[in-house]
């Protein structure tokens, strides 16, 4: 089992950045992928950045990408994800979740639905 915590949500004016932080207990996260997710208000939940399954290519939603970057220490249990020129448009719950690394799936981004553990979310309000 593994748990998982995000922090480092808040308010920021637009423009700004913020780093999310997601720390793993229970399982070491080296055999795991680490992906993060939102969920705006009214809206479904949508993917925002992850690695593949093989963890040779990492994926970015449109939306962010040059924006935003996920990074990882393994030796903190950590996953990170860094927001850069943040917008209105970015408020929302943030989500980091873990799927098992499966390297034989090849360079493809995991769906949603192979996530085994999600955090609880933290919370990102942009202001205009």
């Amino acid at each position: 089992q593994v748990q998982l915590v995000e922090s480092g949500g808040g308010l920021v004016q637009a423009g700004g950045s913020l780093r999310l932080s997601c720390v793993a207990s229970g399982r070491t996260l080296s055999s795991y992928i680490m992906g993060w997710f939102r969920q705006a208000p009214g809206k479904e939940r949508e993917f925002v950045a992850a690695p593949s399954w093989s963890g040779l290519s990492t994926y970015y939603a449109d939306s962010v990408k040059g924006r935003f970057t996920i990074s990882r220490d393994n030796a903190r249990n950590t996953a990170y994800l860094q927001m850069n020129s943040l917008k209105p448009e970015d408020t929302a719950v943030y989500y980091c979740a873990a799927a098992a690394q499966r390297v034989p799936y090849g360079d493809v981004r995991i769906p949603a639905r192979d996530y085994e553990y999600w955090g609880q979310g933290t919370l990102v309000t942009v202001s205009s």
